[in-house]
């Protein structure tokens, strides 16, 4: 059975998103990507990203929007909005407990289904 592909996108790539990757990537219920919607994303969203995900995880509201606005060509995956501002550095131990606090049910439901 193959396991569910999850995106993480925030907007630069290089706190919060890479923080979800990094404490994921070796998650066996799950595969994982991260990714930035700011040109100066140390690894910025593609389509081919979007065409892989089963489901996206966005931290804020106004990056859903900006998903849609540059991708809404596109058949989007569907989509879980973390609601966690830009305030935390890669790793800070905050930023980890809130990333497993909204992602760890969605993840356990996708889980179930497979």
């Amino acid at each position: 059975m193959e396991r569910p592909k999850i995106l993480v996108v925030c907007g630069r790539n290089k706190r919060r998103s890479r923080t979800a990757e990094h404490i994921y990537r070796n998650d066996n219920r799950i595969q994982i990507r991260s990714a930035g919607l700011s040109p100066s994303s140390n690894r910025r969203l593609t389509e081919s990203d979007l065409h892989w995900a089963d489901l996206l995880f966005v931290m804020e509201e106004s990056q859903r929007s900006k998903l849609k606005d540059q991708f809404g060509n596109l058949d989007l995956p569907e989509f879980v909005i973390l609601h966690i501002p830009d305030d935390y550095e890669y790793m800070d131990e905050e930023l980890i407990a809130m990333l497993r606090s909204g992602m760890e049910s969605t993840l356990e439901k996708l889980n179930h289904k497979n």
